[in-house]
């Protein structure tokens, strides 16, 4: 027997937002990104619709703006010969110039392929190829010499443009051209064929692929997802019936665009909408340029919301004395009131004397400091989180809700209505999206925004797509409440050598909400006891250690002092009194360096290759469950100050729990 769960549309209140003129059954061909584009620049005109910091100073886009910059960067494209169906790569930040390409692909019946700006020239090979791009939009002069060292394996490229060119005076490669005159181009064929944007606009079906967008590839290489216009505006729709976003809201626009939550929303809700998105000037300035939007609509992945937990755990920690006692009781007071809401339980009037204090006294000056004080809706999505992490910011007054999807349904599956929190859930579906568990407990999804197919690989959508469901390969079960909750992958849900069950990212959640373990592995299956392979966080480690006056050389040299191990065991025992016994960690290593996506260790979104580090690291793993051993030595790569790149031994405490 199955459990099943259908989106309902009549709990919640759809507000009035924008749709392109024919009405909202998507018969019409403007019901389409481009179309509802045209629409905002006809009713919001003058309106910002896109902010970029550049030299410290805002500069500010309208929708008017957006519609004549997408449009002649589509013209430029016509004319070196881009066609409907072709494929266009992007790297790079965010910048407007990339998101006017985003669109002015799809203006001309085009599909834009964003790529993580991180990607190394060997991952940018991969999905260049895959997608069979004929031309390369690079932010800068990085980008672009990562796209030349691949190029000799890419015949298809005929045109890589650049938006930045700064460095790139002497450049000289065949099909190399700036965006500024891409531009112009475009500029000169829209005075010379008025209308003519429109008209590639109105061309448009619902039907026809937006995008293809590459999965984060956990468990293998990553698949191009082919999602229609329908499918995206379709999720936009159902999830803004449970989380409004108006057109005076504010976002920033920071999260890598090679990830569809950046496409969702950076592009689908604002065009939905008629927010506005703003582009930090760089990855070192997001935070400062958060605190001067402060945005009304945050959505950040776990680990970002994680650590800024651990920014404001070790602020704390590291205060003086009366700051320290007056801070603490206030934030363990507002926790525990949270779990007491969330479990339907009613506060203590000293609870709520507290809290009431706390405000004034302390929540609301670190929410000012997070850039969280105007915040009316924060989200976060892309894996599991820590129910202390939620209970946290919930205490402090940020209405913080979990999502989940998958890239294969258009980002969105199931969002938490405010009001109805269940800490372990991820909310109920959408309206219009169903949700299944099958009898071997994996997650079956049934949406309007489900993917047209993996780019060039019907075989893999034949298996993934089924009689109209996605296997998710997550398992999950849902509960009393008709919320989801998920497990962990199917593949990875692991058992005992005494048969106990148990998922190993939900132990993992809790040992990163301490502000001193960045990432954690958690292992077990079959074997006697739970284990785990942990990263420390370096910066709140390194506060901890100058705070002792404890000496170090560098990141594994901190890793491994003797003091480091017994401020984690003290973590991993406070973390072990909320779970289980039988799901205890027994044992653990801190590895000596820092998980890293250029070593495939980890997603470019940060989601742990379990298997890969599992057989990389394979020699920790068994040392754990070795009673004799104290220690092991793992090889380690060491790069020289020239770059040259040699190998080594480094040698790995391991700590029993007493």
């Amino acid at each position: 027997m199955t459990a099943r769960l259908h989106g309902d549309h009549r709990q919640f209140h759809a507000g009035a937002r924008l749709r392109p003129a024919g009405g909202p059954d998507g018969a019409c061909p403007t019901f389409t990104l481009p179309g509802l584009l045209l629409a905002n620049a006809e009713r919001f005109g003058r309106r910002v619709a896109i902010r970029e910091k550049e030299s410290g100073i805002w500069h500010r886009y309208t929708w008017a703006d957006y519609l004549e910059r997408a449009g002649a960067v589509a013209l430029g494209l016509a004319r070196l010969g881009f066609r409907r169906g072709d494929r266009l790569a992007i790297v790079g930040d965010n910048r407007p110039q990339l998101y006017w390409t985003f669109l002015a692909a799809e203006c001309l019946g085009g599909i834009p392929v964003p790529i993580y700006q991180d990607a190394t020239a060997a991952e940018l090979q991969y999905m260049i190829a895959q997608a069979g791009a004929s031309v390369v939009v690079a932010e800068d002069q990085e980008q672009v010499d990562k796209v030349l060292e691949v190029r000799a394996q890419l015949p298809a490229i005929a045109h890589v443009i650049y938006t930045d060119q700064r460095g790139m005076r002497r450049y000289a490669a065949s099909g190399l051209r700036s965006f500024a005159g891409l531009l112009e181009q475009g500029r000169e064929e829209a005075a010379r064929r008025p209308g003519a944007i429109q008209e590639a606009i109105h061309s448009g079906a619902p039907d026809d692929v937006a995008l293809i967008s590459f999965t984060s590839g956990t468990t293998g290489v990553p698949k191009g997802v082919m999602l229609s216009h329908r499918a995206l505006i379709a999720t936009g729709e159902g999830s803004l019936q449970v989380v409004p976003v108006h057109a005076g809201d504010e976002m920033l626009a920071y999260l890598p665009i090679g990830w569809l939550c950046d496409t969702f929303f950076s592009v689908v809700i604002p065009l939905l909408t008629g927010a506005a998105i703003n582009c930090p000037e760089d990855a070192t300035t997001v935070r400062q340029d958060f605190r001067e939007i402060g945005p009304t609509v945050a959505f950040a992945p776990p680990r970002i919301w994680e650590s800024l937990v651990a920014q404001c755990q070790v602020k704390i920690e590291g205060a003086d004395w009366v700051k320290r006692r007056l801070t603490q009781p206030f934030v363990a007071s507002a926790m525990r009131t949270t779990r007491r809401a969330l479990a339907k339980g009613i506060a203590s009037p000293a609870e709520r004397v507290l809290q009431a204090l706390g405000e004034s006294l302390v929540f609301a000056p670190l929410r000012d400091q997070l850039g969280l004080r105007r915040v009316r809706v924060a989200i976060t999505g892309g894996a599991p989180i820590a129910p202390e992490v939620l209970q946290f910011f919930r205490g402090i007054g940020v209405n913080l809700t979990q999502l989940y999807g998958l890239t294969e349904c258009s980002a969105l599956v199931t969002v938490q209505p405010d009001g109805k929190i269940e800490p372990e859930g991820v909310g109920p579906p959408i309206p219009g999206v169903e949700i299944r568990i099958d009898e071997g407990g994996e997650i079956l999804v049934a949406s309007p925004g489900l993917f047209s197919g993996y780019y060039r690989d019907p075989g893999l959508t034949a298996e993934a797509l089924r009689d109209g469901w996605l296997r998710t390969g997550d398992a999950g079960r849902i509960d009393p409440n008709g919320h989801l909750v998920v497990l962990d992958r199917v593949v990875d849900v692991s058992y005992l050598e005494d048969g106990t069950v148990f998922a190993p990212q939900r132990v993992e959640n809790k040992l990163k909400f301490s502000p001193y373990i960045k990432e954690a592995m958690v292992v077990g299956h079959p074997r006697p006891y739970v284990a785990a392979i942990l990263n420390i966080d370096a910066d709140a480690v390194a506060a901890w250690a100058q705070r002792r006056k404890i000496a170090y050389s560098g990141y594994t040299d901190l890793a491994q002092n003797p003091q480091v191990y017994e401020l984690l065991a003290g973590e991993v025992g406070r973390i072990n009194n909320a779970l289980a016994a039988a799901v205890r960690v027994k044992r653990f290593a801190v590895l000596h360096k820092e998980l890293d996506p250029d070593d495939a260790e980890i997603t470019r979104t940060r989601k742990l290759r379990r298997r890969f580090v599992a057989e990389k690291y394979a020699a920790i793993i068994d040392a754990l469950y070795d009673p004799a051993a104290v220690a092991v030595a793992v090889p380690a790569t060491v790069q020289d100050e020239d770059g040259r790149r040699g190998e080594t031994q480094r040698v790995l405490r391991l700590h029993m729990m007493g």
